[in-house]
């Protein structure tokens, strides 16, 4: 840690703005650069969340002058590029933890991490399913799961519809689940939501307005069929609602059969389990009640930071026992 601080320095990308504004809910401080074209990974604070003041947005131009502790890493562009780009020698030579949001999209097992390569990298996953999948060599991986902050039970029901809350899932496609969508939505009133939804959407909602607005669903429905456990299953878990979805990564450790939601992997059966929970809303209201009981305890934003703090904390303080040995 820099002598004239107490709390840690940590420079990173804004990749995923609800991961960041989490993550900022920690005793440190982050930097995230800025650049004038506000391209991905640059884009600063941005307006959509609403950040303390532990986040500072820092002119790429101005990066290398910053005393830092730690350098986060987010995306494969950031570990092979960014870095050399954006870094002085010396702060990518500071410790260095590398943020694996999602599976590998390769072959799904033998895809070894790209972190590998250098071998001086805490490798951290956002799911047990997501460090079981990839190879991660002889590194220190870890698993730190998602914490989301509670923004109240807004659960109502009221509308005879599933909501499916995902970023550009046209442009995703299969690997998302975009066809079972488009299957599904033939025999079932389900709503998208996000950006870049298009023509097959209702566009974004902003996310301080989505707690209100998810709340007035029956059920969310998450069609993701490979990638992680996503933040907004989380979240609208803590508005109350139950959730339908696939019985794959990391939803089966999380969705429990008639308690909080159904998981199946055929969409006739998802079909029909829709059709369940249309016609039992004080049903689909008591799972949606065990959902929030259960994303607020498992999902704790507390034990997130807590965790994260921690490992700052190690990473930042392995790096300066071994400055210290080598002298």
């Amino acid at each position: 840690m820099n002598a004239n601080q107490e709390r840690l320095r940590i420079f990173t990308w804004h990749i995923h703005g609800s991961y960041l504004y989490y993550l900022s809910q920690g005793d440190y401080e982050l930097y995230i650069p800025v650049n004038k074209e506000r391209s991905e990974g640059y884009y600063g604070r941005g307006t959509t969340f609403p950040f303390g003041h532990n986040v500072h947005e820092v002119d790429v131009e101005d990066v290398r002058m910053l005393d830092l502790d730690l350098i986060l890493f987010q995306t494969a562009t950031n570990y092979q590029r960014d870095q050399y780009k954006v870094l002085s020698p010396y702060q990518r030579e500071l410790p260095k933890i590398y943020l694996q949001h999602d599976p590998p999209w390769g072959h799904p097992t033998d895809t070894k991490h790209i972190a590998c390569r250098s071998g001086d990298v805490t490798l951290v996953h956002v799911t047990y399913f997501n460090q079981l999948m990839w190879d991660n060599g002889s590194l220190d991986a870890r698993v730190i799961e998602h914490g989301v902050v509670d923004r109240g039970y807004t659960y109502s029901g009221e509308l005879d519809k599933g909501l499916v809350i995902i970023n550009n899932l046209p442009q995703r496609g299969r690997m998302l689940g975009f066809d079972l969508f488009l299957e599904l939505r033939k025999h079932i009133p389900l709503d998208l939501v996000g950006m870049g939804t298009g023509s097959y959407g209702l566009s974004e909602v902003l996310h301080p307005d989505l707690p209100a607005f998810a709340g007035k669903y029956r059920f969310l429905f998450n069609p993701i069929r490979y990638t992680s456990m996503g933040l907004a299953v989380c979240e609208a878990m803590t508005y109350g609602l139950p959730v339908i979805g696939l019985a794959t990564t990391e939803m089966v450790r999380h969705i429990r059969e008639g308690f909080n939601g159904f998981l199946d992997l055929d969409p006739k059966s998802l079909t029909d389990k829709m059709v369940f929970m249309l016609e039992n809303h004080d049903l689909a209201k008591s799972m949606g009640a065990n959902a929030r009981r259960y994303a607020l305890e498992r999902f704790s934003i507390r034990r997130f930071v807590q965790e994260w703090e921690s490992l700052f904390g190690q990473v930042a303080g392995r790096k300066t026992l071994t400055k210290l040995h080598s002298y």
